[in-house]
């Protein structure tokens, strides 16, 4: 029989048992199985600051079932504090980061099997690729979410508030009054964006416990949820039950559909890709968009809809949604209880779950259905995703439907183009964008900056009424989960690998058809050109392109900016690290 990761490692170095005993250890806990604790704790934001807490019952699961707990932290940054910034551009790779931080703690530190704290926007989907990438048991707890501040406001609306403090349109005591109770609470931001998305896909792939995502960070469930990934971690070694059985193409196309009925973030597509591209699964634009056809939207949540994502864990959690979309999903795909997502819906049934669990609800004053809509009468009767191609975008762009209005799904404009996102921002701000006009932000894609989120524009346009209803914003960036309105991200290829985007000029006519799902380049300085003087046109300015000496090229050369600039992949292959070789 061959040995543990821990015995093994303890066999090959005999200093191993000498330096855990100098942390506390003692001869029995060096003999039962090592398990990792891996969090973001840390004063980052309040989506991390309470997860050393939250790791200490695990820490008690573990040892209540036999288990050698050992804690270590990569904290991660916060999307918010740098947004708008220079420091936006480490969002993304700060993904990778805590990827390899995992990797190392693990591989270095000879564990048996891991338990994954974490619950934003970057720092869960690093804990899942982390998973599969180390392939040891594991289980995933998601860190909860924050209250919501007065009036139901969250941090999405800091951006729409502050447009409008600008334009003269609320006094500055109003302003910080709701800048300051946005966030009144520890756990990830009340709106659903990044964070609750990728929170609620863990669970719908299997690979956190049920009825543990988007817990409300204050209850005591969050804890208890906790202490139980700590004894799980311990039987999955047994069973030897691995995150590869788990995350499978049947997981993963759970999660698009799930994801298509929520209307979760833009970016749970970056995440999404980059964990099938970790594993081999297929991952297809094409797949994406059969899928949002066929299901209907129902999750009536901020920033398109009403409510804010704790209230979903209180109407039943992340399987009252599976439980309303039973004949789309797979539901014998593997979970990390040893069971499939349909013997573990059975269960809840028979508990009382769906029953019992909005009595919670009751207390808000809502029902199920305000919340979570039948299939039978959903929102839309599409996914809340649409996948564009065309002359400007030839292997694709992403747009969320489920965040517009009924007026714009066809659109003609004239290009407005800038190569960064401040300049554009400020040109909304100012007046100078019209409405009807199609504003381009390129040089923003994983090879050029890191792949900011665009997030202060979006707001600055949903948050006027006339550009709202008129206006198209269109990058090779991508957007935060709170954007609204009609913005087209993800443009591939981008600027910096001199997709079509890059040869764009103010005046261009762009136009999109969401019903079709075509994005195209259709006429020069307003004015419509048959489709093949189109083509010659865009193939004279690539070629004029080509040949400048001082063409744009990745903004950052050095440092960790520098790396991810060299060598990401585009975000439709996950916006992860292809290679560190030249």
């Amino acid at each position: 029989m061959s040995l543990s990761n821990s015995q093994l490692g303890r066999s090959q170095s005999p200093e191993a048992d000498s330096l855990r005993m100098g942390c506390g250890w003692g001869r029995k806990e060096a003999d039962q199985p090592w398990i990792l604790i891996e969090t973001t704790s840390g004063d980052s934001h309040p989506g991390s600051i309470h997860l050393g807490e939250l790791a200490e019952f695990v820490d008690k699961g573990v040892i209540a079932a036999g288990g050698s707990p050992a804690h270590y932290t990569c904290t991660d940054i916060c999307d918010g504090v740098a947004q708008g910034t220079a420091g936006q551009h480490y969002s993304l790779p700060s993904r990778e980061v805590m990827v390899m931080a995992c990797e190392m703690h693990a591989r270095s530190g000879h564990f048996d099997g891991a338990v994954f704290l974490s619950g934003c926007d970057k720092s869960l989907p690093a804990h899942l690729i982390a998973m599969l990438r180390l392939n040891i048991p594991a289980i995933v707890v998601p860190g909860g979410v924050m209250e919501a501040g007065p009036e139901g406001f969250t941090l999405e609306g800091v951006g729409t508030i502050y447009a409008q403090k600008r334009r003269g349109e609320i006094d500055d005591a109003t302003y910080e009054f709701l800048r300051s109770g946005a966030c009144p609470s520890a756990g990830s931001c009340a709106f659903f964006g990044t964070a609750a998305t990728m929170q609620l896909l863990s669970e719908v792939m299997g690979l956190a416990m049920p009825a543990t995502a988007l817990i409300p960070a204050h209850l005591n469930a969050l804890k208890d949820a906790a202490r139980q990934a700590g004894k799980r971690v311990l039987e999955l070694i047994q069973e030897d039950l691995r995150p590869s059985r788990i995350f499978t193409q049947q997981a993963l196309e759970n999660a698009l559909i799930v994801h298509a009925a929520t209307g979760g973030s833009t970016n749970a597509l970056i995440h999404l890709a980059a964990m099938a591209h970790e594993v081999g699964l297929h991952f297809s634009y094409e797949r994406i968009n059969e899928i949002n056809r066929q299901v209907p939207f129902i999750l009536n949540l901020k920033p398109s809809g009403k409510f804010t994502s704790d209230k979903i864990w209180y109407a039943g959690g992340v399987y009252r949604i599976l439980r309303e979309l039973k004949a789309f999903l797979h539901l014998d795909a593997l979970t990390v209880t040893g069971l499939t997502l349909g013997e573990n819906l059975e269960i809840l049934e028979k508990t009382g779950h769906f029953q019992n669990m909005p009595r919670f609800l009751s207390n808000y004053g809502g029902q199920v259905e305000d919340i979570i809509r039948p299939v039978s009468n959903p929102l839309r009767a599409e996914g809340a995703i649409r996948i564009l191609t065309g002359n400007l975008a030839p292997e694709g762009a992403v747009i969320k439907v489920s965040a517009l209005s009924a007026q714009m799904r066809q659109f003609t404009g004239k290009a407005k183009v800038f190569d960064r996102q401040d300049e554009a921002r400020e040109a909304v701000l100012t007046g100078k964008i019209q409405p009807g006009d199609a504003v381009v932000i390129r040089y923003e894609g994983p090879a050029a900056t890191g792949m900011p989120e665009q997030f202060y524009i979006t707001e600055a346009i949903a948050s006027n009424p006339l550009l709202a209803a008129s206006t198209a914003l269109i990058t090779d960036g991508r957007f935060s989960g709170a954007t609204r309105g009609p913005a087209i991200g993800h443009v591939s290829p981008e600027a910096a690998r001199g997709g079509p985007i890059a040869t764009l000029e103010d005046g261009d006519l762009i136009n999109f058809d969401l019903d079709v799902g075509t994005v195209n380049i259709i006429g020069i300085k307003g004015q419509p050109l048959p489709p093949a003087e189109m083509d010659r046109a865009l193939n004279e300015r690539r070629e004029r392109l080509s040949t400048l000496k001082e063409r744009p090229g990745p903004r950052y050369t050095k440092g960790l900016l520098g790396l991810y600039c060299r060598y990401a992949l585009p975000a439709s292959e996950g916006g992860g690290l292809s290679t560190l070789s030249p």
